[in-house]
């Protein structure tokens, strides 16, 4: 009697073999780690918090980090996307955060506002799902593409050496940026496909070799560093729970949800799983439950990491497992500060080589996307324009909106939300509101259909394939 063969398993739900599941793991782990470990040392330093306070502020972000990941990847009931996506403290937060922290209300009540705003990410997270069918193609591919170009900036000063360093900028710096990127573009394309796989990896591991000898690294860090350390919730006190702090957490909820759902769909579209409105809200209610726990643990609000978008999508290594055994390291590393600290002693610059091509990966993602989209005879590419224009505006001008309110400021200064809610608005003022007559996109089957591409059947295609 013939036995049916098993169904196929999808790449992201293979189980690659245990050598190779720690191998890209670490990759992920390395990948992120800098960005991680800016937020504490960027409010704890503007807090001016003594030196065992701001490791303990790393060792808690980086166990949280690890188990926000995990329940992301592997997921649990109704909180969990179930695709490779890595779980780090959110740079939208930075500003407000700083500000509750230093006129007064001090760590607790940073903590306070931050369980409430993932309480309310938790209970919003079904409504954001169902606003799913306002990103089509062109709306994706637009902030996919935003994602891409806004984090370019950051791999161009880890490569300068790293802001603040009395060194930024030194060709040195630059030179060894440039060979880590030769060893990345050399692996991938001339090693054997599971090398290629790792080239990240191996040019971090490769450079930070070189660098050594150079005098790159400082290791003092690692001797100071304890062997154990075990984050107690409310470290810091009890938290405090004061009203304007609340508000201005808040807004930020709203932007890290919209640059969260960006970072989703995107790794949907490079695994080949798309996202839709129920593992978007149970997406998103990750989101928010980490960072209830963030603020229970010592730590800061939560979201996706786009660096590790790139990474996906550089490699192609599509399986969740990988990135659950990332935040499995996440968790020792916030267990064990002395690991901790060797991972921490990478050179900036060695990061930064390693970071032009992830972050650029995620910027030809976007357009890979927007390759779907029908640009003729309608107004999709002024959508992209002005979307990308708005976008990049705080990325190349930092203080642009320096005169605005704080909310504003929040909303804005993140190039990723503000290009987010431009390319939705201007989809929906010129694709699905009635015009004039005979005008592109003033038909109600535009209307209707949401298109995102002037009703041209193609792109009406793709976005039924997305939703």
């Amino acid at each position: 009697m013939a036995t049916t063969a098993p169904p196929p398993v999808h790449p992201v739900d293979e189980v690659p073999p245990v050598r190779q599941l720690a191998v890209f793991g670490l990759q992920h782990v390395l990948a992120m780690y800098a960005g991680a470990v800016a937020v504490p040392l960027i409010v704890g330093g503007a807090m001016k918090l003594s030196p065992a306070d701001l490791a303990y502020l790393i060792t808690a972000d980086l166990l949280v980090c690890g188990i926000a990941t995990l329940i992301q990847c592997v997921g649990f009931w109704r909180f969990g996307v179930r695709l490779p996506i890595m779980q780090g403290c959110t740079f939208a937060a930075v500003s407000p955060m700083v500000l509750i922290g230093t006129t007064g209300g001090g760590l607790p009540a940073i903590y306070g506002s931050v369980i409430v705003a993932g309480l309310a990410i938790v209970l919003l997270a079904p409504v954001f799902g169902r606003l799913l069918r306002f990103f089509p193609p062109l709306v994706t591919g637009t902030v996919i593409l935003i994602i891409g170009l806004s984090l370019l900036p950051v791999a161009g000063n880890w490569a300068a050496g790293g802001v603040g360093s009395p060194e930024f900028g030194e060709p040195k710096n630059l030179a060894l940026a440039a060979f880590v990127l030769a060893v990345v573009l050399g692996v991938q394309r001339f090693a054997p496909v599971f090398l290629s796989r790792i080239a990240v990896l191996t040019g971090i591991v490769v450079g930070l070799a070189v660098a050594v000898p150079f005098g790159f690294t400082d290791f003092d860090g690692v001797g100071d560093a304890n062997w154990v350390g075990v984050s107690a919730p409310f470290h810091f006190g009890a938290p405090a729970f004061e009203v304007s702090a609340i508000v201005s957490m808040l807004v930020v909820a709203l932007v890290t949800m919209t640059e969260t759902t960006g970072d989703l769909i995107a790794v949907g579209e490079m695994t080949g799983r798309k996202v839709e409105p129920r593992s978007l809200a149970d997406g998103l209610r990750a989101d928010g439950f980490s960072t209830v726990l963030g603020g229970v643990f010592n730590t800061f609000p939560y979201t996706a990491y786009a660096q590790n978008v790139g990474l996906v999508g550089m490699t192609r290594v599509r399986s969740r497992w990988v990135v659950a055994v990332a935040g499995g390291i996440l968790v020792l590393l916030g267990l064990l500060p002395k690991l901790g600290a060797v991972v921490a002693a990478v050179p900036a610059p060695v990061l930064g080589g390693a970071g032009l091509v992830m972050f650029g990966t995620v910027a030809a993602s976007g357009l890979r996307t927007l390759a779907r989209v029908e640009f003729g005879d309608n107004h999709n590419l002024t959508v992209v324009a002005v979307s990308v224009a708005v976008g990049m505006l705080p990325v190349g001008v930092p203080t642009v909106y320096a005169k605005f309110p704080d909310w504003f400021q929040t909303v804005m200064n993140s190039g990723i939300s503000a290009g987010c809610l431009t390319a939705i608005v201007l989809n929906l003022l010129f694709n699905h509101l009635a015009g004039k007559s005979g005008s592109v996109g003033g038909n109600t089957a535009e209307a209707v259909g949401l298109a995102g591409g002037g009703g041209q059947d193609a792109v009406e295609k793709s976005r039924k394939e997305a939703v």
